[in-house]
């Protein structure tokens, strides 16, 4: 009757499971560290996420609150209504300038 006797700290089997219940416990710990992340853009009230800034295919991703809206570049230069309202000059230490242009006639 030697099957009585096997003693169970020899099985291989006991080992991997251990090492599975520790694989466990450790990827339950990365999780709880990814979610309490300061840096996560999805922790905080409202977050923009810019995907390939300047490029033709940049998108652009806005939560404000539990509202998600998606914006994506048909990659065209726009175009708005308006006039042109001065003009800036960069000085040579580096400050910048803007004269405002007024119409002929007006006092600056």
């Amino acid at each position: 009757m030697r099957f009585l006797e096997h003693d169970e700290a020899d099985d291989p089997i006991l080992s991997m499971v251990n090492l599975i219940d520790l694989f466990l416990v450790v990827i339950g710990i990365l999780l709880i560290v990814i979610v309490q992340n300061p840096l996560n853009p999805f922790s905080q009230d409202k977050v923009v996420v810019i995907e390939n800034p300047g490029e033709a295919d940049m998108r652009m991703l806005v939560k404000d609150g539990q509202e998600l809206k998606r914006y994506e570049s048909s990659g065209e230069i726009g175009e708005g209504q308006g006039t042109k309202a001065g003009v800036t000059y960069r000085l040579a230490d580096g400050r910048m300038v803007y004269v405002p242009e007024g119409e002929p006639g007006q006092e600056r």
